[in-house]
């Protein structure tokens, strides 16, 4: 049986929501076909833990574990359920290249593209992308508010570069606000994105590769209770989701196509999750998640689901498919 590590956890906020979506991967891995194990990774330690809550340190060195002295554990291919850095930036794919471990999800080049917001939405304009109006600012750069304020107006978003979940984004309806604002996403990142707010409907699209093919699954609609769809909307269920959405069948057969474009234009595998808000019949692209959740909670399995797709199959399939990519990989 092939040996899986389930890496969960990391570096931020989203740690959380990585525990979730890796105690479901570790629930719908058939465990007759793989020796399936629980990997934590923290800012301080990263330890496996196993079926009696014993904890065995990570060799950092090489990803294995010492059992004892004549039991090492190696792995033949990482589950990745790490939400945020390092799973989802580029950080342990690269490790994990180094080390030559297979690893579900895209490579290292296109986590780190992916994940910053910057990067991902000036390439994906040079195809024809639509993207909502934005305005890029570093720390330790100076920036001119009235020209902020001409270009992107109020009400407007100001996020952390690098970050998911929603996490240290604020909603700014006036001028007062905006430092305040700019300074709560700085905490998060030393780079910031300040992105028009825009009026339409908001909804999330899974896309993921079956039979090698790139398939779109159904779309969620989504209405949040508070002002946007934060952090508290995503995960404590007081938003309203919609699958499939309530749209007119010309505006879904864009969305499919612009969702599968982006799909491909950023070479990915395995699964992803992009976000868009329709604005006139017109998809404006928000951000993709190249990790997205897969809590109880989380839109992907529930757009999964009524595909007809287990996430028993697909994990399958995401493993499967890592290991062939690994072996045909040129670098």
């Amino acid at each position: 049986m092939k040996k899986i590590a389930i890496v969960m956890g990391g570096y931020t906020e989203e740690s959380v929501i990585s525990m979730k979506s890796g105690e479901v991967v570790y629930e719908n891995l058939n465990k007759k076909e793989f020796d399936v194990y629980k990997v934590y990774i923290g800012i301080n330690k990263w330890f496996l833990k196993n079926k009696k809550n014993e904890e065995y340190p990570i060799n950092k060195k090489d990803f294995t574990v010492s059992f004892s002295e004549n039991k090492i554990l190696k792995f033949d291919c990482v589950f990745n359920a790490i939400h945020g850095s390092p799973g989802e930036d580029g950080i342990l794919q690269a490790y994990f290249h180094l080390l030559k471990i297979p690893y579900t999800g895209c490579n290292f080049h296109h986590a780190n593209l992916t994940f910053n917001k910057k990067y991902c939405i000036t390439l994906l304009k040079e195809f024809g992308i639509k993207t909502a109006p934005s305005f890029f600012i570093n720390k330790n750069q100076h920036f001119c508010k009235k020209k902020i304020i001409k270009k992107i107006g109020f009400p407007c978003f100001i996020k952390p570069n690098r970050s998911g979940s929603s996490i240290g984004i604020s909603k700014v309806w006036k001028e007062e606000e905006l430092f305040l604002s700019v300074k709560k996403a700085f905490e998060i990142d030393e780079e910031i994105i300040i992105e028009s707010s825009l009026k339409g409907v908001e909804i999330s699209v899974g896309v993921i590769i079956w039979n090698q093919e790139i398939k779109v699954l159904p779309i969620t609609e989504i209405i949040s209770k508070n002002d946007f769809f934060d952090f508290e909307s995503k995960y404590s269920g007081i938003s309203k989701e919609i699958t499939p959405a309530r749209l007119h069948p010309e505006i879904e057969i864009k969305v499919r196509h612009i969702a599968k474009k982006i799909y491909e234009i950023l070479n990915l595998s395995c699964i992803s999750r992009s976000e868009f808000i329709i604005v006139n019949g017109s998809p404006v692209f928000l951000e993709i998640n190249t990790i997205p959740g897969l809590s109880k909670e989380s839109i992907f399995p529930k757009q999964l689901k009524i595909y007809g797709i287990s996430l028993s199959e697909l994990f399958q399939k995401n493993i499967y498919d890592s290991i062939e990519i690994f072996k045909k990989r040129k670098l």
